[in-house]
């Protein structure tokens, strides 16, 4: 799943947790409806955030939700889901922009993608998630057509791109096509009030994606020879950052002009985890359970801990200091224990979905229920992401954070 919103789980509350997997597993399951079992490959933390500015914009009502049945990547547990125009206009963009993402890395060769077989079937599959989306797009009154022909310029605009050519003329084509599919929200939503400040809220996303991606992949584009945006036109990591740093606050100022009936998870996505997320591209904020590992309470590395959330407590329960006496009762047998094999199909869908890392799930064997290994990680305060509550003036009003109320 590809997408630079990728909040870690263990830093949203329950509520806005359950919200946030309800909008990628109805946009997981909208693709499977619409295109079929294949089209699930283009999911993707970005496009739920369609689906997310949808729902934030009308009153919440039981249609919007349906359950569905178990799933290895939910540790095989129903769970209710997002449906609807907003999950079905998610499903359309990401399709057609995961066509443009693959016939980009045609264009550059990316590793197995430089062979003609694999290029043409490749090309073949880009051109059937086009017509697809394409197809979901003129149901709901979109015309995908934006979308495509962003993608088209872009490709010229990068031949033509070179040393001193500003680098938001590089980055135009994503911006025309986020925002386009977030103002198209408004219009589902029926307030066509909010067109122009989402369009201006998915311009400046759009501006964030393309930039964050660039940072990110710079180093490796030059190792392989790829064309890259900040290289070409020979900008600098500073003023990409600049960059990044207005974006981020024109996205907040534009989200307050809009009208919402619950903005509380997109307000979390869109202000706090957005910028957590440029902060990662340029290595300004990190997680603790990430590179260096996991740190107990005392500040001692979690390898030099006694077994955690994958294995007993330290010492004997039973013992005459333990909690149950010296006559406590026996530990329960293990009740309806998965065999090997389904036990590591599901094992494998956790730890694909970093349900190991963040969050809560169940034992993939016993069924019992374990913390993530960054349930006790502290990657910071939610107002670490924007200082709302120092110098960042109002950008958390409507929100817990500083005494507010988005349970974020």
């Amino acid at each position: 799943m590809f997408g630079i919103v990728r909040p870690c789980t263990h830093r949203l509350s329950e509520g806005l947790k359950a919200e946030w997997m309800a909008h990628l597993c109805g946009l997981c399951l909208a693709l499977r409806s619409d295109h079929g079992q294949f089209a699930r490959i283009v999911t993707n933390y970005d496009g739920l955030i369609v689906s997310v500015l949808t729902e934030a914009q009308t009153e919440r009502i039981p249609a919007q939700r349906r359950m569905a049945g178990p799933c290895p990547l939910r540790a095989m547990r129903t769970a209710p889901v997002a449906r609807g125009e907003g999950a079905r206009l998610a499903a359309a963009v990401s399709l057609v922009l995961a066509s443009a993402k693959v016939r980009d890395h045609v264009a550059d060769r990316d590793g197995l993608l430089a062979r003609r077989p694999v290029a043409a079937a490749a090309r073949r599959v880009a051109a059937g998630w086009d017509r697809a989306g394409a197809r979901t797009g003129a149901q709901l009154g979109f015309d995908t057509a934006l979308l495509v022909d962003a993608v088209d310029r872009q490709t010229g605009i990068e031949l033509l791109a070179g040393p001193g050519t500003p680098l938001l003329t590089v980055t135009e084509p994503t911006e025309t096509a986020t925002a386009a599919a977030f103002a198209h929200t408004a219009v589902l939503a029926g307030k066509p009030q909010n067109a122009e400040p989402l369009a201006e809220a998915g311009r400046l996303f759009g501006r964030l994606a393309h930039l964050l991606d660039a940072v990110e992949d710079q180093e490796a584009d030059a190792a392989s020879g790829a064309w890259n945006p900040l290289t070409a036109t020979g900008t600098s990591r500073a003023e990409a950052r600049r960059l990044c740093d207005d974006a981020l606050r024109g996205v907040r100022l534009a989200l307050r002009d809009a009208e919402f009936a619950d903005d509380k998870l997109a307000h979390v996505l869109l202000a706090h985890e957005l910028r957590r997320s440029v902060d990662r591209a340029f290595a300004t904020d990190v997680c603790s359970h990430q590179g260096g590992g996991l740190l107990t309470e005392a500040g001692h590395p979690s390898g030099t801990r006694p077994a955690g959330s994958f294995g007993p407590p330290p010492g004997n329960p039973y013992a005459p200091t333990g909690p149950s006496g010296p006559f406590g009762p026996p530990p329960e047998p293990p009740r309806d224990r998965r065999g090997l094999i389904l036990g590591c199909l599901v094992w494998a869908g956790l730890a694909c979905t970093c349900q190991m890392c963040c969050g809560t799930f169940d034992d993939p064997w016993s069924h019992q229920r374990r913390e993530g290994l960054c349930s006790k990680c502290d990657c910071g305060d939610c107002c670490d992401a924007c200082d709302c509550c120092s110098n960042c003036g109002d950008c958390c009003d409507g929100c817990d954070c500083c005494g507010c109320d988005c349970s974020c």
